[in-house]
């Protein structure tokens, strides 16, 4: 019996030997893939070892799940829509195989927003794939989320509230049903929807307010730009901004700086209204933002002529296309903003087409987080008489 007992011991202590180093083994393998698909680079590089690694990944199965949403990485979207695409393949597998999801894993990952925010995202995904319940059980929650997609969803629930209160004639439900959904919503679409519905319940929506757009410039006009060529040209605001100083500019004009204050709802700022409709020019637009602290944030801009960019003087985005299409958020810019005052010269380039749908000259600029929030600054109304330029 002692010798039975014995050998029933070292057999099971056998198997929890084995069961360790297959576990091992797994989890080594798994750390061994995903850092062959996270070595993937830009055209293509590693592209080949990294499709040997993703199949072998998702032969895993649900127990690769949660070190590969772990692995995503929100500042290198590359390898994260490899990752992405393997967690989708195993979940689906899994699903159709019966096999069991670490449902529980996955929760505990979503609500933890210092997980990546395209993680997090996954995982509500694979959850959605084997429990109906979850939009009602986690959506509430996500209405001010820093994923966009999980936000976005959450203010389409509001704004189905907000619909199902309207057909029942309650006002009141729906306005803050509404009001609720605005707070979170950062799209355009939804944020124009949300406005509408609002304003046929006679309440009014601040839109340039809400999405940070900057609405008072100091703008300076015309500065020459014979068939388009003096992009690269430095003028004298892209030196030093002196809202005193005056500059002789095309055809000897008289080049003044004058403060200007947009009424439109989305911030636009309409330069042939603004200074005249001159063709081949350069207008400037200058702002002075103030920041209570250091923040990383985006300088958003829409603008359907060349353009140019500074940040406390320094060229911080170029474009030199010209009416190929503008649309709000065009071009998206990471910046730093310091504590103080940030300055922002745009430097926005007229051509000389005579076609009609090429004489707009206008712009957009605002300042949010990544998410599409915009962020708490002042803008300077009256900016200082003379700051420093980077040319």
């Amino acid at each position: 019996m002692r010798i039975r007992s014995h050998l029933r011991t070292t057999v099971l202590a056998g198997l929890m030997i084995l069961a360790f180093v297959a576990h091992a083994t797994a989890a080594d393998d798994v750390k061994s893939l995903l850092a062959t698909i996270k070595s993937v680079g830009k055209e293509g590089a590693g592209n080949p070892a990294a499709s040997k690694a993703w199949q072998a990944l998702t032969r895993l199965g649900p127990d690769a799940l949660l070190p590969i949403l772990a692995s995503f990485d929100d500042d290198h979207p590359i390898t994260t829509n490899w990752l992405r695409a393997a967690a989708d393949a195993i979940a689906e597998r899994a699903v159709k195989e019966k096999k069991a999801l670490p449902t529980a894993a996955l929760e505990k990952f979503l609500l933890d927003t210092m997980k990546s925010a395209t993680g997090r995202r996954a995982a509500y995904e694979c959850l959605l794939r084997v429990d109906p319940t979850v939009p009602a059980r986690f959506l509430p929650g996500f209405l001010h989320d820093r994923n966009a997609d999980l936000r976005r969803d959450a203010v389409a629930t509001r704004i189905d509230a907000a619909n199902v209160a309207l057909k029942k004639g309650d006002k009141k439900a729906a306005v803050a049903a509404l009001n609720e959904a605005l707070s979170g919503a950062c799209d355009k679409d939804q944020v124009d929807d949300i406005a509408k519905k609002l304003k046929e319940q006679g309440v009014a929506v601040d839109l340039a307010t809400h999405f940070g757009f900057i609405r008072s410039w100091h703008l300076i006009a015309p500065f020459d730009n014979p068939k388009g060529q003096k992009f690269a040209v430095v003028y004298p605001p892209e030196k030093a901004v002196d809202l005193q100083a005056s500059y002789k500019g095309k055809g000897g004009a008289d080049c003044r700086w004058l403060p200007h204050t947009t009424k439109d709802s989305y911030g636009e700022v309409d330069l042939n209204k603004a200074l005249g409709k001159t063709k081949g020019a350069i207008a400037y637009a200058s702002a002075a933002i103030v920041a209570p602290a250091d923040r990383r944030v985006e300088f958003r801009i829409g603008c359907i002529n060349a353009i140019k960019v500074f940040q406390n003087g320094k060229e911080i985005f170029a474009c030199e296309e010209c009416h190929h299409g503008t649309e709000m958020d065009q071009y998206i810019i990471p910046i730093t903003l310091k504590a103080g005052r940030n300055e922002f010269l745009l430097k926005v380039c007229q051509n000389e087409q005579t076609e009609p749908w090429a004489q707009n000259w206008a712009f957009q600029a605002r300042l949010c987080d990544a998410t599409g929030v915009a962020v708490p600054v002042t803008v300077e109304t009256k900016q200082a008489t003379k700051t420093g330029g980077g040319q």
